[in-house]
């Protein structure tokens, strides 16, 4: 099935829909959401990337990161890529949302209104294996610096992500 996003200006207007890697070979701005999970410890959860994605592969990210379907809100786009992603259920809370443009490689751009969830699990997943190689729970002391020694083992947009976190929160 050809996987759309939602293409919109600044203010979150819907402008039309284009197929997922046409719109990130073209660098439009597009609806995203990003999920950061924590445990009862505070660490955050990251996931590796499965080694077939078509971009940004084996790279460590957010817990999850995606794009709502049309008609469906970012809360409910959240909810849905937690459960076929991760196999789990949580509550999210919504915590922010801006606009970043990132290079992922290949010719490929992130170009996202990226509205940013926070929940926390302390459970078993179900993982994905098309979509997540494995998931470890990280200090954001030690996630500093392993973004500090080792930034190609990270996504581009988690790091922006993160980054935006840290100065809200």
């Amino acid at each position: 099935m050809e996987e759309l996003v939602v293409l919109v200006n600044t203010q979150d207007n819907i402008l039309g829909l284009m197929e997922k890697q046409q719109a990130h070979v073209n660098g439009l701005l597009h609806r995203a959401f990003s999920i950061f999970l924590f445990n009862g410890k505070g660490e955050m959860l990251l996931q590796k990337r499965a080694e077939k994605k078509y971009h940004s592969p084996g790279q460590w990210t957010n817990a999850v990161c995606s794009h709502p379907r049309n008609g469906e809100t970012y809360l409910e786009g959240a909810h849905r890529r937690l459960r076929e992603e991760l196999g789990i259920e949580t509550e999210l809370t919504e915590k922010f949302h801006f606009i970043y443009k990132a290079d992922v490689g290949g010719g490929l751009w992130e170009h996202e209104l990226d509205h940013v969830f926070t929940g926390n699990y302390n459970a078993e997943f179900r993982l994905n294996k098309d979509e997540v190689e494995e998931v470890r729970f990280v200090s954001l002391e030690d996630l500093d610096k392993e973004i500090a020694e080792n930034p190609e083992n990270f996504t581009e947009w988690f790091k922006i992500i993160l980054e935006e976190y840290k100065h809200n929160f």
